[in-house]
């Protein structure tokens, strides 16, 4: 049986692993790292994009068919494991929402949206500050809490066999014939006969660049924070412009994020830090008096407005990509697995592959 190599542990990369170990393929994982330790880590587990209204269609396709296999994947991987993901049907509240604009959107994929103006805001979350202009909420909105579904499928993949080699990084990819026969990583050359799937979000675009057709895919570092606060402070994801405050289940409150072009740096940056928690108190009040916990950063795989490539190498028969998910990687690493388990198996797949094809420009 021919085993296929997926390089990157991040939520897309383990995602891409279960997926295909599902489908009966003897697959092993390669990261740089620890598992998981990268953007998929560092983000806030959001199952809805923000703003969604403003989104591209490739994007709403894989946002609500990955919405929609959530429950079951974390109850799943729940009860294999032992570790709960906390998938929550938490909603989300926009505060400075587009009504006419989510009103469309709501119209056209068929999802709940509620509107509502300022003194609504004192019954939906009480302890916001308040705030002028209309509200947007969508309440079959859900989070997870990302740090433990990461957790949950590694113990799943390692339950169900999957070779999974940590700290081991892969420099570059040998080709011949039109195939990929190694890998060239930190502890020598790793022959491969079967697929390889790049899923190393970031830096995914250095990785496969070598063997032409590159592709749009670059770093964006974000930077959050971790209150520790009572729990039931606020219900749901909360949105004002680009910051984002939710509180998971024991009263953790994060609070993020930001859209910084600084290279792959991932430093947090202490000035910006007290910008978010003044920005975080001016939202919830109650915040001054929280303990901060916790500040770092994250470098998400941006992409032209945020669609993921998901297809195979133009030139490379066996060469395949999983990546530039942007800011919605938890959210649609499902459904992006799905469909390339799809591909790479040959089935027809649910949704149509074209718009997330690996672009065929010039070398």
């Amino acid at each position: 049986m021919e085993t296929v190599t997926v390089i990157g542990s991040g939520i897309v990369g383990l995602t891409t692993a279960w997926a295909l170990s599902e489908a009966g393929m003897a697959v092993r994982l390669l990261d740089r790292m620890a598992l998981g330790r990268e953007a998929s880590w560092a983000g806030g587990g959001i199952l809805c994009p923000l703003h969604p209204w403003r989104y591209p269609d490739a994007v709403q396709a894989l946002a609500w068919r990955a919405a929609v296999a959530y429950p079951e994947l974390a109850s799943g991987l729940a009860e294999r494991t032992g570790i709960d993901p906390e998938w929550t049907r938490s909603g989300l509240l926009v505060l400075d929402g587009d009504a006419g604009a989510a009103r469309i959107w709501s119209q056209r994929w068929n999802q709940p949206v509620e509107f509502g103006s300022p003194r609504e805001l004192a019954a939906w979350e009480p302890a916001l500050t308040p705030t002028e202009g209309s509200l947007v909420r969508l309440p079959q909105a859900a989070q997870v809490r990302n740090p433990r579904l990461l957790q949950a499928l590694s113990g799943a993949l390692r339950a169900r066999g999957v070779t999974i080699r940590e700290h081991c990084t892969v420099h570059g990819l040998r080709v011949a014939a039109g195939r990929v026969i190694a890998l060239d990583t930190g502890e020598g050359r790793v022959s491969t006969d079967g697929p390889v799937v790049v899923a190393a979000g970031a830096w995914s675009a250095d990785l496969v660049a070598p063997l032409g057709a590159p592709v749009p895919i670059a770093p964006v570092k974000g930077q959050m924070l971790l209150f520790e606060a009572a729990p039931g402070l606020i219900g749901h994801v909360v949105l004002k412009g680009d910051r984002y405050a939710l509180a998971r289940r024991d009263g953790r409150v994060l609070f993020g994020s930001t859209v910084e072009s600084a290279g792959f740096d991932k430093q947090p940056d202490p000035a910006i830090g007290q910008q978010l928690r003044e920005a975080a108190v001016a939202l919830i009040p109650a915040l001054a008096e929280a303990h901060l916990a916790a500040h770092w950063a994250g470098l998400r795989p941006g992409s032209p407005d945020g669609i993921p490539i998901i297809g195979r190498h133009p030139q490379v028969a066996n060469l395949w990509l999983n990546a530039g998910h942007y800011r919605n990687g938890v959210l649609l690493a499902p459904a992006s697995a799905e469909l390339l388990a799809d591909l790479l198996q040959g089935r027809r797949p649910a949704l149509d592959p074209a718009p997330y094809a690996w672009p065929t420009g010039a070398s």
